[in-house]
């Protein structure tokens, strides 16, 4: 997700401005320039016999030189499905085990709000380094899993059973893009992925000013987050997170085509937590003003 706001700005593989930029593009000549593949090699192999006598070469070097063509040798160390899968298992785990033990010690709401900010502050440095690290992510998942856990205990407390009614919007949220997306009825370009950006910045800024005003005058600040703007403004959190979901089936399946080195999948696996985490913060508010 790329906006202004550093977690959803430099949040994915690219570095530059594209959606697999994991490495520099491939050079004038290259057998696949133009494609916009970043792992293409632009050199051709060298035969390793031209330079010498042909005369004193072994059977076994001209069987190589004349005989079949030479493969090219494995590629190895590169992104797959399994490794983002992998990857996105440990990520989900670690929240949902550090939200069940914060709901099974019944944590204060203060300790909830520090392991958030923790959590945010792991996730922008997460954001703004170049490359992963499988120590953030997993930091990031362990204070969010907290913080998960004690707010879904507080919901609980008010309207019985709404946090596992998000899980469940939340679970058919993903399934509901991956068929959409996988089907080509969501296409992810860059128009789209533009206005997914420009949307969600705004919507973070008025979320951000709302939330002001409720800290300095009481109540639900301008009330986008009760009534009927409520409704409203949470449909759109969970339209975003969908729009962002999609993102990162795109960003995943250009890592993956391309050959992004392995460690990209850590990435992936970031990528996916947070929007699932932001789709099912928006459905815990969006059902409980339906249950108001």
């Amino acid at each position: 997700m790329r906006s202004s706001n550093p977690v959803f700005s430099r949040r994915g593989f690219s570095r530059s401005g594209g959606y697999a930029g994991f490495g520099a593009a491939p050079q004038a000549g290259s057998p696949v320039a133009g494609q916009g593949n970043p792992y293409a090699q632009t050199q051709a192999p060298t035969n390793p016999y031209a330079a010498g006598d042909q005369q004193n070469l072994t059977p076994e070097q001209l069987q190589q030189m004349y005989g079949a063509p030479p493969t090219a040798p494995p590629q190895t160390g590169r992104m797959t499905m399994d490794d983002v899968v992998m990857r996105t298992g440990m990520t989900l785990g670690t929240v949902i085990v550090a939200a069940a033990a914060a709901w099974i010690a019944q944590l204060p709401v203060g300790v909830g709000i520090g392991a958030a900010l923790v959590a945010m502050v792991l996730g922008l440095v997460q954001s703004f380094k170049r490359t992963a690290s499988p120590a953030l992510i997993m930091g990031y998942a362990l204070f969010e899993g907290l913080f998960l856990g004690v707010i879904s205990q507080v919901y609980n407390e008010r309207w019985s059973g709404i946090p596992m009614q998000a899980v469940l919007g939340t679970m058919a949220v993903f399934v509901g893009v991956l068929v959409a997306y996988k089907t080509r009825l969501i296409r992810v370009n860059a128009r789209f992925q533009r206005f997914v950006l420009a949307a969600a910045i705004g919507f973070v800024l008025l979320m951000a000013v709302n939330l002001l005003f409720a800290a300095f005058g009481g109540g639900d600040g301008l009330g986008f987050r009760s009534g009927g703007l409520g409704i409203v403004f949470g449909l759109v959190g969970v339209v975003l997170g969908a729009a962002f979901l999609a993102m990162d089936f795109k960003q995943i399946e250009d890592g993956v085509r391309y050959g992004a080195p392995r460690e990209e999948s850590w990435l992936a696996a970031f990528g996916l937590t947070l929007s699932l985490v932001w789709i099912y913060l928006e459905l815990l508010r969006l059902i409980s003003i339906f249950r108001d």
